[in-house]
């Protein structure tokens, strides 16, 4: 499409839409292994900008993908369509019923965000990913999150009671818990709405599509399952079943509030990936904070299988979370700052650790039952340390925990543990057994993989690492994820347990569930959206999985030489820790510094994960001889202001000030210091020559003709006031100090000690009387204070 085309587009929305090659670029990856280029990226405001997006789609034959905090690990948010980020304006918690114990949202909400506002009603939206400081409600729902308490709390289906979306005609709907009279009422007419009635009903009434439903999904006691389009789920309301709670369905955690009898296309829309509507509202059902005592009962040891093992056994006396950290993520933990103080409780070097969360009355409760655990473990040889923490240092054991993703990209070279394979669940019982073949497998082709996460729940994150800058890397990366889909359907377990097919596992869902019903979801697809306007290419006819991946073999990774050392990696390596998790979108209610320019402005633009991204696309592609030398990384790290709590908080310890200094200095090389940049650099010289006469420069600068004329012609903001001068300065003042009788000391007699005050240019010329203020406090005290001549 032309640029014309998009402008006028951009005309008739109230939000914004942008066809730059500098947002495209910043859209083009999640944190998967993809990267593909859009058209464009809109930002919508309101309902009506989503319609005529529709609208236009349709019309110009385009696509749709929408998209909250783009933290997709299968590439659910990556495609060659218009990116639709709802997560600026659709931020809304529009109602809270505390007697039901619901809350309406709209999809923009983040999942921590939300739990703030809940707290005071003594209610929480219960799952709980590792990303849920940034995770938004649509994107929750689109891939029916988890997360480590999903052994109470299930997933985010069991949570949704209804959702108003806009279907693939423009047409507005609201889906929600329905009767059977309710439901045949749906299927009359000839709206769109009503074809999706009649055609499930079709599919789900036939005796033969029961039958292969009931034989190809997952088993029944997999609560963690998201295969497909959850046709299981709505073969098991009463409506199809004739029975309550029958079918393929799996508990629906009706002590949340999920009617499980009533048919709700819900669980069809939770899971779905934004491919069927595009959500516009949600309706959750809420849970009482808990009020009782909780611990974490960390056992260390010495291998995955035997951790394994012990978690069964954990299991058994009624752990609400098991949580699986393996030695691979405990290294990395070691060089991250914001990590390193959360490990105290680590003894030694274990190759797992398995964090087990224990409730109670109160402690003593708990520390019993942590206490029968711990001695049944030892008498089989599992575990050989056993902390029980609560309080604080729970806190900071789950958020090491929820780390481990960004943690990952620590690992030094090349070959990072790479997400291919890293969804599968299979029934807990059988998780032992399936490790241990799917180290085998690893084994034949030379891999070591990290294992981590949801031990609980049989599902652990499974990353092989393997380098994907190689032919041989892309070779591995397709032949892996071939073997372990055989080895999960052998254990009928589920391909995707919480993060999603997308276009990752797309290309295995015929293979998992057959032909048939792989049809019947092609039918879906075909009825709810017949143009494929909504998010194309996952779950159904998705792309070959090993195709437009980030890396590509061979690609131009020249060293580039630098003024900063970056120890063991290059430059380029660096920029590469940025897995694209987005610890960086947090907001300021969430807490932490990073990133205070996404914290005021809400856009992608501003976060460390784009200026990463920006740095590693020209890094990896620009032609030129200096490859720094390009507007579009100017124009993303231009409001970074340089804080470094990114090198801090990133789990991946990506250190942005390093890298935009770094990049300053080549772009300075080719193009000349800013005039901006010279004077601020040189504010000390300028403030001296102010300073003979404050007042007059005061004046001045206060004017709004010479103000605005300088800040023209520098390029500072009309926004930025200009400090005023203080009408001494600290050392002038200093000098008259020192011809005064001295300040006593607080006790005669005692001696004063010497203090050497540091004076910075702008406490000398600006904020002189912090300085003054300072200096009579230490005088106060008893000091005698020195400034010390310096550069």
């Amino acid at each position: 499409m032309q640029p014309s085309t998009f402008e006028r587009l951009a005309a008739t929305l109230d939000g914004e839409c942008h066809a730059d090659q500098t947002t495209r670029i910043l859209y083009a990856t999640d944190a998967s292994a993809y990267s593909e280029m859009p058209v464009a990226v809109v930002t919508p405001r309101s309902a009506e900008d989503l319609k005529k997006l529709i609208v236009f789609a349709s019309s110009q034959n385009s696509s749709l993908i929408p998209r909250t905090a783009g933290t997709s690990l299968a590439g659910q948010v990556v495609g060659g369509g218009i990116i639709v980020d709802v997560s600026k304006h659709f931020t809304g918690i529009l109602e809270v019923n505390q007697d039901e114990k619901w809350v309406r949202v709209q999809p923009g909400v983040v999942r921590d965000e939300l739990n703030l506002h809940l707290q005071p009603y003594g209610l929480f939206f219960a799952p709980e990913t590792s990303t849920s400081n940034r995770a938004m409600i649509g994107g929750m729902i689109g891939n029916n999150a988890c997360g480590a308490n999903s052994v109470v709390y299930k997933s985010t289906r069991e949570h949704l009671l209804s959702v108003k979306a806009l279907l693939s005609d423009g047409s507005e709907t609201e889906f929600k818990s329905l009767t059977s009279d309710e439901f045949l009422e749906k299927c009359d007419g000839n709206t769109l709405e009503a074809s999706l009635y009649r055609s499930i009903r079709e599919q789900l009434t036939d005796p033969k599509n029961q039958s292969e439903i009931r034989k190809a999904f997952p088993k029944q006691s997999i609560d963690r399952r998201n295969t497909g389009y959850a046709l299981d789920l709505l073969l098991g309301s009463t409506l199809f079943s004739g029975e309550r709670g029958q079918g393929a369905g799996h508990s629906q955690g009706t002590s949340h509030g999920q009617d499980d009898g009533d048919f709700n296309f819900c669980k069809l829309v939770a899971g779905s990936e934004g491919t069927l509507a595009f959500i516009t509202e949600a309706k959750l059902t809420l849970c009482p904070l808990p009020a009782d005592s909780r611990g974490l009962l960390c056992i260390h040891f010495n291998s995955i299988d035997e951790a394994l093992r012990a978690n069964l056994i954990a299991l058994k006396h009624g752990a609400t979370a098991c949580e699986l950290i393996d030695h691979y993520i405990l290294e990395c933990t070691k060089e991250n700052p914001g990590q390193r103080q959360n490990r105290s409780f680590v003894l030694g070097d274990p190759l797992a650790i398995l964090i087990v969360e224990y409730r109670g009355r109160n402690q003593a409760d708990v520390t019993r039952t942590a206490g029968m655990v711990e001695n049944e473990m030892r008498k089989q040889g599992l575990g050989y340390h056993f902390p029980l923490l609560f309080g604080e240092d729970t806190q900071k054991i789950w958020s090491l925990r929820k780390a481990g993703l960004g943690l990952l990209g620590n690992l030094p070279g090349d070959a990072k543990a790479v997400p291919v394979i890293e969804d599968t669940a299979v029934d807990v019982s059988d998780l032992p057994a399936y490790i241990r073949d799917f180290n085998l497998i690893l084994e034949k082709y030379g891999l070591s993989s990290v294992h981590y996460a949801h031990a609980g729940s049989g599902e652990l994150h499974l990353r092989p690492i393997i380098n994907l800058k190689t032919q041989e890397g892309h070779r591995l990366f397709r032949a892996v994820a071939e073997e372990i889909a055989v080895l999960v359907k052998k254990y009928q377990g589920s391909l995707s347990g919480e993060h999603g097919d997308g276009r990752l596992r797309g290309e295995f869902i015929e293979q998992m569930v057959g032909t048939r019903v792989y049809e019947l979801f092609r039918e879906i697809k075909h009825t709810w959206d017949p143009k494929n306007i909504f998010n194309p290419g996952k779950i159904i006819d998705t792309p070959p999985m090993d195709s437009m991946l980030r890396f590509r073999p061979k690609q131009n990774a020249a060293p580039v030489k630098t003024v900063f050392r970056f120890p063991n990696q290059d430059i380029l390596q660096h920029a590469e820790q940025c897995n694209g998790t987005g610890d960086c979108r947090k907001s300021h209610l969430i807490g932490g510094t990073m990133c205070p320019s996404y914290m005021a402005t809400r856009n992608e633009k501003d976060t460390t994960r784009a200026r990463a991204n920006m740095l590693r696309t020209f890094l990896t592609n620009s032609t030129k001889a200096n490859r720094f030398d390009h507007p579009e990384i100017k124009e993303v790290m231009d409001l970074c202001l340089s804080c470094k709590g990114c090198k801090h908080e990133c789990p991946s310890s990506v250190d942005m000030a390093k890298l935009k200094a770094e990049f300053l200095q080549h772009y300075h090389d080719a193009n000349g210091v800013p005039l901006r940049s010279r004077l601020l650099a040189n504010f000390s010289t300028l403030a001296k020559l102010g300073s003979m006469a404050p007042t007059l420069y005061n004046w001045m600068m206060r004017g709004r003709g010479i103000s605005s004329f300088v800040k023209s012609i520098t390029g500072i903001s009309e926004k930025r006031s200009m400090p005023p001068l203080y009408h001494t300065t600290l050392k002038k003042w200093m000098q008259k100090l020192s011809t005064l009788p001295a300040v006593p000391g607080p006790e005669a007699g005692v001696p004063r000690k010497q203090v050497y005050l540091f004076c910075d240019e702008f406490t000398n010329y600006l904020d002189t009387s912090i300085g003054i203020a300072a200096i009579r406090l230490l005088q106060e005290l008893g000091y005698t204070v020195s400034i010390p001549r310096h550069l």
